[in-house]
């Protein structure tokens, strides 16, 4: 507290906000949901077929659909009022799951069936992706924006290991068609949560003829001409492949070969962890240049990559996904709250489309590469290789003066010590 008064907003001011709670709330769903939906699918493929390929065709469609729609989804997001965007794509997906729950239940999945209803879902989450980032700072008073988008990122993480964990869960007991009925109902939660947001439409949802093509240019204008976003946006499709291969395919099979997959999880549960310290943190700290910050510690990611070559101590790995949880948040943070001050809201959406496409083109090319890259040259050389990769890009990275001279907005309102937010 302040010598007048007067307190910086805090973790708990932006839940006293009816719309920010909705948000997290159905956020927080949604990421539980799609965290748990490739898990009681996959598994009902298994069961009804048992092939691989079935497997990988089903899964796949997804993530096709969802890259190829995600520019659109931007479109969209930014055409359209967003409270309905949100509601209308988590419904759309519930629905979708519960065909896919009717089927397995009732003895009539196919793999075609599967196939459509997975294409389905992949674009109905490419439409709600950049919609529920772009939808932050319309539910919080300005002095809020980075506390709000710290605990976002701290509810969307519970999300994600709540979903996997619950997933596998009912799959065990109670088989995978019931596990995407419980699937469904968790997506249909989130429509219900965000049909509680009331917030004002952005500009360009007041109307106008629709010109998808035209308006995907002027998000690409919007996404090209600050320097600081695309170079950023680079950053992090270098590491992104390179992290998708090192943690995700390389790291299971050094698990095997060594310490064990149970250590495995103790080290994913590490890094969840360190993630949600990283939102307390970065909810608590307010730097004058943060995506300078934030860009700088993208050069933490190379930390587990460098410890799972040269080590198999578990304190020591247990420690370096810690301290990549934390860093990695600083960055989450720092971008949103970078972004959402200094993009004008009608366009907002569509530069996390395409931000979000940067992201997700790059992870697969680094599942793929990784394998054939360790046969050739050994596990623990690839890995090292991939760290210094990573810590080239964001040396690159810093040599923008985009990247180092970009300044969060002067600390807006603070709030009357003891009271709460409106």
């Amino acid at each position: 507290m302040s010598v007048d008064g007067t307190r910086a907003p805090t973790l708990r001011d932006p839940l006293r906000q009816r719309n920010f709670r909705c948000l997290a709330g159905g956020r927080m769903a949604t990421y539980f949901a799609n965290a748990m939906a490739p898990i009681v699918l996959s598994f009902a493929v298994l069961d009804l077929t048992g092939s691989l390929i079935d497997l990988g065709i089903v899964v796949g469609a997804r993530s096709v659909a969802n890259v190829a729609l995600l520019l659109f989804g931007g479109v969209i997001a930014d055409r359209l009022p967003r409270r309905l965007v949100l509601q209308g794509s988590s419904v759309a997906a519930g629905l979708a799951q519960a065909v896919i729950a009717a089927s397995v239940l009732l003895g009539f999945a196919s793999i075609p069936v599967l196939v459509v209803i997975s294409v389905i879902n992949g674009m109905v989450s490419a439409v709600s992706l950049p919609a529920a980032a772009a939808l932050v700072p319309q539910t919080v008073p300005s002095g809020m924006i980075r506390p709000a988008n710290a605990l976002v990122r701290m509810a969307v993480n519970a999300g994600m290991v709540l979903g996997a964990s619950t997933g596998g869960i009912v799959v065990g007991f109670a088989g995978p068609g019931w596990g995407i009925a419980v699937n469904a109902a968790v997506f249909l939660l989130a429509g219900l949560s965000f049909a509680g947001l009331r917030v004002a439409k952005t500009p360009s949802a007041a109307g106008g003829p629709a010109r998808p093509l035209a308006e995907l240019r002027e998000g690409w204008s919007e996404f090209t001409s600050r320097s600081w976003v695309w170079v950023v946006v680079l950053q992090f499709l270098v590491i992104n492949a390179v992290v998708a291969g090192g943690l995700q395919v390389l790291g299971p099979t050094i698990a095997d070969q060594s310490f064990g997959r149970t250590t495995w999880g103790l080290l994913l549960a590490a890094q969840t962890a360190g993630a949600f310290a990283g939102g307390i943190i970065a909810a608590r700290t307010q730097p004058r240049h943060a995506l300078r910050i934030g860009a700088a510690v993208g050069a933490f990611e190379a930390v587990p990559l460098l410890a799972l070559a040269t080590t198999s101590h578990t304190a020591l790995l247990l420690a370096a996904m810690f301290i990549n949880g934390v860093a990695l948040e600083q960055l989450a943070v720092a971008w949103d709250v970078s972004l959402q001050e200094n993009i004008p809201p009608e366009r907002l959406a569509r530069v996390y489309s395409y931000d979000a496409l940067g992201s997700f083109v790059a992870i697969p090319i680094g599942e793929v590469a990784a394998g054939p890259i360790a046969l050739h040259v050994g596990i623990d050389t690839t890995l090292v290789a991939g760290a210094v990769l990573v810590v080239t890009a964001t040396g690159l990275a810093l040599c923008s003066a985009g990247v180092r001279g970009l300044t969060v907005r002067p600390s807006a309102p603070r709030l009357p010590a003891g009271d709460a937010a409106a």
